[in-house]
Parts: structure tokens; C-alpha cells; sequence
């Protein structure tokens, strides 16, 4: 956890992004380091875990993290919980909690209230729906899909 709280001071530090820090494990050994880079790349995914999960999964050569292990400054967001579910990343150690990153100005807490019923913030429009679904049904049918 040391290592994923020097990151966080370093991006911290050098305006690159927020108090957040990261680190995957697998087998013992530190596969990926990270610290948040919003404000450093403009990009609002670039999130400690995020970078995290992107350079292990390069580093590995998989997309399936579910021997890896994540250790964080933070409770993940829902942004990164989904990438940490996404990666298959059954254990994960966190630093602050929730509350701890609303009271340093992030919307983390406010952020999970509100995506359980994003309709009421996001004006969410179904378009072209059957033509669409017709893609489930190709992938469905295609023989040579891999499933993640």
C-alpha cells in the first residue's frame, strides 16, 4: 500500500491528477504502478486504477486479471469498480473510504447514489434499438468469438 501512496503523492505533486494511487499484484510481484492522471491528459478515465488495470493488462498480455490482486489509495469509484469487475480482479485493498474522497471534493459517494438510477441525471434516448440487438445476434452466431 506504500508504493500505491507514493504514487498518489507523486501525481498529487506534479498537478497530474487527484490523491490517487495504484498498484497490481500477481504471483508477488508489483506488475503495475499508477497514479491518477485526469488533469495531466484531460482524460476523466484516467483514473490510478484505470492506468493501473490498462498497463498490467499490457505488461501481461491479457485482459483477465482474475490471479491479480489491486491495491489502492482509495475506494474505487463506480467507473473503476466496473473496470475492476470487467478485469476479473477478485481482491482488492483500499486506503480511504468513500466518504474520505467526498470530503476532499470528489463525487465518488454522490457518483454511486446516482448510477443506480441514472436516468434522473442523464437523458438517456433509445435509438435504432432492433438494429442493435441485431449485433448481440451476430456475435452470438460468430463461431470464432471469445467471451470475457
Amino acid at each position: 500500500m506504500q508504493i500505491a501512496y507514493n504514487e498518489a503523492l507523486l501525481g498529487m505533486q506534479n498537478n497530474e491528477g487527484g490523491p490517487f494511487g495504484a498498484l497490481i499484484v500477481c504471483d508477488n510481484k508489483i506488475i503495475s504502478k499508477a497514479h491518477n492522471e485526469v488533469l495531466k491528459t484531460n482524460d476523466p478515465t484516467a483514473h490510478a486504477e484505470m492506468n493501473a488495470i490498462r498497463f498490467a493488462s499490457a505488461v501481461l498480455g491479457r485482459f483477465d486479471l482474475s490471479d491479480c490482486t489491486l491495491y489502492t489509495t482509495c475506494y474505487p469509484c463506480p467507473m473503476c469498480m466496473g473496470a475492476i469487475l470487467w478485469a476479473r480482479i477478485p481482491i482488492v485493498y483500499y486506503g480511504a473510504t468513500k466518504l474520505d474522497a467526498a470530503a476532499g471534493g470528489f463525487d465518488d459517494a454522490n457518483f454511486y447514489n446516482q448510477i443506480q438510477n441514472p436516468e434522473t441525471i442523464i437523458d438517456l434516448r433509445p435509438l435504432n434499438l432492433e438494429k442493435n440487438k441485431d449485433l448481440f445476434i451476430q456475435w452470438i452466431e460468430k463461431n470464432d468469438r471469445k467471451i470475457y
